[in-house]
């Protein structure tokens, strides 16, 4: 093995102070020197891939909302709106995944240029269908190819930072720019749903949902292929020996239960994306929607930005455990404001939970699966995400047209409310099995430069 075909590292910009225990129990040792995100951003050719990657992926947090804007305008249904959007995240979700290990066989490239391409198309299909009031049945079909041509830039940028700071040689400092690169992306995640809503509603209120659309699948189409041309940085491909069969990651149990639990923070997302859109047009301010759920995002960037400049002492199961009891206790208020201030003021709280418990996600996948699924385990919670939006857009829109806007504010609460039981009841599939040179989840510099060193000598 290569130094650039290395194992990833978890996703704390500063990691626990040393190996947690099997059972999850921190240690007591100094922390290891921490590598901040300007020396991160630093690194030679970082920007080659990041920039244009930031274009391809913030359309990610666009799709849902220019999808749901466009077809409630057309068809003046949040029921219809919230099931097509539900179909594309479908979509996504499943074919995610599998994009992601061709990827890892193919080279991203080779998977990038068709997606953009089919992406494009389909959006505007989809555009065209609406606009001319196709039966809803072809709204459905053209959101398929819509959401399952997403293209995986996150996965895919992580990817490019193992190989880009693998190449460096195997050093401390290099295990702790993997992991600072690991909290960095999911800063980066939680700013594209900042921005996206809201540049997707001002785009539709101002001049209309189908431009929306448009800029989505521009930015997807012009990103993607820039992105796509950063050989330099690809990572090299993984082709299976011949006879060799790599197990899927969902054989992990651990992956399983994850992938479900995070599936409960996409219903979050899903029925905050519907039910803001709903409330703020029961109160004559449906341009303030976009604004709302930046709001939302907004706090989960904070809390992101927070968890990574914090010298963690607990084990990273604990930490979800506590962030992801705080989601629940978050959206339980969501329902009873009176007024978009008041949902904005909640939105933020519960949105400071959000960061947190998906850092705490990806930090254990990662140990969960070995080096040659590591990608597809972060394509099935980026999938699962994807998923619970979906079917918490269709409930929630389901729910506001027969019961009126705070009624879809009861999809956050029960996504999260069932993914803090199933959380809490089998957390301990959580812990990393016994394999030789794998860094348990929260483990510090030491043990990360180890695995580095090791990965450099093979």
């Amino acid at each position: 093995m290569t130094a650039r075909r290395t194992v990833e590292i978890a996703a704390d910009s500063t990691p626990d102070t040393a190996p947690d225990t099997a059972a999850g129990t921190p240690d007591s040792a100094i922390a290891p020197a921490k590598v901040g995100y300007g020396a991160l951003l630093r690194t030679p050719g970082a920007w080659t891939f990041l920039a244009p990657a930031f274009v391809a992926r913030l359309p990610y947090a666009m799709l849902s909302m220019g999808i749901l804007m466009l077809v409630e305008n057309t068809y003046g249904s949040y029921g219809t709106a919230g099931t097509v959007t539900a179909i594309a995240a479908v979509a996504q979700a499943l074919i995610g995944p599998q994009t992601g290990r061709l990827a890892d066989r193919y080279g991203q490239a080779a998977v990038l240029l068709p997606t953009v391409a089919v992406h494009a198309a389909s959006v505007g299909l989809l555009i065209a269908l609406a606009l001319g009031h196709a039966p809803v049945w072809c709204l459905f079909l053209a959101a398929v190819p819509a959401g399952a041509s997403v293209p995986q830039i996150g996965a895919m940028v992580r990817a490019r930072w193992i190989a880009t700071i693998g190449a460096e040689g195997a050093s401390a400092s290099s295990a702790a720019k993997v992991s600072t690169a690991f909290a960095f992306e999911s800063v980066t995640d939680e700013f594209t749903f900042v921005i996206g809503p809201i540049l997707a509603a001002k785009i539709a209120t101002s001049v209309s949902p189908s431009a929306a659309l448009i800029t989505e699948a521009a930015l997807t189409f012009v990103g993607g292929l820039v992105f796509a041309t950063q050989r330099r940085t690809a990572p090299a491909r993984t082709a299976p020996q011949p006879g060799a069969r790599r197990a899927s990651a969902l054989a992990s149990p651990g992956v399983r239960l994850l992938a479900g639990v995070i599936l409960g923070v996409g219903a979050v997302f899903g029925g905050m994306q519907v039910s803001v859109n709903a409330f703020a047009d029961s109160v004559g301010q449906h341009a303030a929607a976009g604004t709302v759920y930046g709001i939302f995002a907004g706090g989960s960037m904070v809390a992101g930005v927070l968890y990574g400049v914090i010298a963690w002492r607990r084990a990273v199961q604990q930490r979800m455990v506590i962030s992801y009891a705080l989601l629940v206790v978050g959206c339980s208020t969501l329902w009873a404001m009176p007024n978009l201030v008041t949902l904005s003021i909640a939105g933020l709280f519960c949105g400071l939970a959000i960061a947190p418990t998906l850092i705490s996600g990806y930090t254990l996948v990662e140990t969960l699966v070995e080096d040659g699924a590591k990608t597809e385990a972060f394509t099935w919670l980026t999938g699962a995400i994807g998923l619970g939006l979906a079917v918490g857009s269709m409930v929630a829109g389901r729910l506001i047209d027969g019961h009126g806007p705070s009624a879809g504010f009861l999809v956050p609460l029960a996504g999260a409310g069932l993914g803090l039981v199933a959380l809490v009841s089998m957390r301990h599939l959580l812990v990393a099995p016994n394999r030789s040179g794998h860094v348990v989840a929260g483990s510090g510099e030491r043990a990360a430069s180890a695995q580095l060193a090791g990965a450099a000598k093979g």
